[in-house]
């Protein structure tokens, strides 16, 4: 009974239901917080996620510029309907380059974390020109003028080195090189051997069929690497974590 009469009384006195309400947060959170703090590092490092390429960047940049995310979410949950969906649950070594990152669970379309290399370069481009032709119920809009904006790479290591600045880490022969590699990754019929061992995995082909790097090029050259960094067939989670 005690007990309940120190019960009632707090919740009786504004003052000190306050004050052990705050208590119990604080508590709460330093339990939370505290050990943060003796971490190097909070991500899982995961063997294969690298930086984005200079034009995978620009790719990322344009989707932001049009709102893709407030459609389309890239964070898959460990749940069985979603991963039967959409695949291996999303890691967060996959958004460590993202600034910011696009996790979320909006989705008037579909998740695409995984839907680097599901469709071909065709499909993306026809997609995104009328979508509608390709997926009949979308009320997605269409981005067919992204073919006729073309891109000269000439700001891509400015954008880059900004990226460097807040931890992502590009390196001074990454940024030298970058308007080469933006370029090349667009013409599959240049040397692009060099791109390759400092993006492996970069995707590399002009998507659109037409001359120069556009802005579809760029925006297809990122959604073609949303999910293929990891080797999901070898991943092992880090037990210790």
């Amino acid at each position: 009974m005690a007990f309940l009469d120190y019960h009632k009384s707090l919740e009786r006195n504004a003052t000190l239901l306050l004050g052990g309400s705050l208590f119990v947060v604080l508590i709460g959170g330093i339990v939370e917080i505290a050990p943060l703090f003796y971490l190097e590092n909070t991500i899982e490092k995961v063997e294969g996620v690298r930086p984005y390429s200079p034009l995978e960047l620009e790719g990322r940049e344009i989707y932001l510029r049009e709102g893709c995310y407030v459609c389309h979410s890239q964070m898959i949950r460990p749940m069985r309907d979603e991963v039967e969906r959409y695949g291996h649950y999303s890691l967060a070594a996959e958004s460590m380059y993202d600034h910011p990152f696009q996790w979320g669970s909006k989705r008037t379309g579909p998740d695409l974390a995984r839907v680097g290399g599901r469709y071909s370069d065709a499909w993306h481009v026809q997609h995104l020109s009328d979508p509608q032709s390709v997926v009949p119920e979308s009320i997605m809009p269409p981005y067919a003028f992204l073919k006729d904006n073309l891109l000269d790479g000439e700001q891509i290591a400015d954008l880059m080195e900004t990226n460097r600045i807040v931890g992502v880490p590009y390196t001074d022969d990454q940024i030298a090189q970058a308007r080469a590699d933006f370029n090349v990754q667009a013409d599959p019929n240049g040397d692009y051997d060099a791109l390759l061992e400092r993006y492996p995995g970069a995707h590399v082909a002009n998507s659109d069929g037409l001359p120069g790097v556009s802005e579809m090029d760029a925006l297809v050259a990122y959604l073609q690497v949303l999910g293929t960094m990891v080797d999901f067939s070898t991943f092992t989670p880090d037990a210790s974590r």
